[in-house]
């Protein structure tokens, strides 16, 4: 059974996500808001959270996962970053972006892509995840909240509960999120010196990026 914390988006209480912590941290999947629809995460470290995560989410392993991290210099992390990219990466940061990058030599090779090995990394704008990933010190795996067998995100964490509170460790409420998910936009063919490929249209502003 899942544990609900109810929180406030803008002034979320430290008390209530370091419990959500200690709970992803004991390898529980969560749901948590984003600048997007919500989303499943998981430790980075944990395999055995990862399988679940994909198994909620209803994906194989070749299906592109995403680090959710605190800023640019912690994405630059997980993913080789040339000087154009980063351009790119610093307009676009935080926001309703994903970006698929080279992973580095810090992303398991079991959460990249199996052939790519590339990795989807984001920066998002929501005041309560920010939190949350300051108080884990480190990254998060993540993928859109779509139940199995559906192909929109679930906006409300009501719809939530009654639908995954078996399959969760922990729900974090901070109202609902927009449906819509990110835009998701590879890099990977910068460094040949050609243009960003656009994989998915979602919510952020590709007129924003010049694309």
């Amino acid at each position: 059974m899942a544990h609900f914390f109810e929180i406030h988006p803008l002034n979320p209480p430290a008390r209530l996500l370091n419990q959500a912590v200690e709970l992803i941290k004991r390898g529980g999947v969560a749901a948590v808001p984003t600048d997007s629809s919500y989303a499943l995460v998981c430790r980075l470290d944990d395999k055995a959270a990862a399988d679940s995560l994909r198994r909620i989410r209803g994906v194989d392993d070749k299906h592109h996962l995403t680090l959710l991290c605190r800023d640019l210099s912690e994405l630059a992390n997980y993913a080789r970053v040339d000087n154009k990219q980063f351009r790119l990466l610093k307009a676009a940061t935080p926001g309703p972006y994903t970006f698929i990058l080279e992973a580095s030599k810090e992303v398991p090779r079991r959460v990249s892509h199996p052939s790519r090995k590339t990795i989807g990394l984001r920066v998002p704008e929501h005041k309560a995840l920010q939190a949350l990933l300051e108080l884990l010190d480190t990254p998060l795996l993540a993928t859109t909240l779509i139940p199995r067998g559906e192909i929109e995100p679930i906006s409300d964490p009501q719809d939530i509960s009654s639908q995954l509170e078996h399959e969760l460790a922990a729900i974090i409420d901070a109202g609902a999120c927009h449906k819509e998910p990110t835009t998701v936009i590879d890099l990977t063919p910068m460094a040949d010196g050609n243009d960003p490929l656009v994989i998915r249209q979602g919510r952020g502003d590709l007129a924003a990026l010049g694309l």
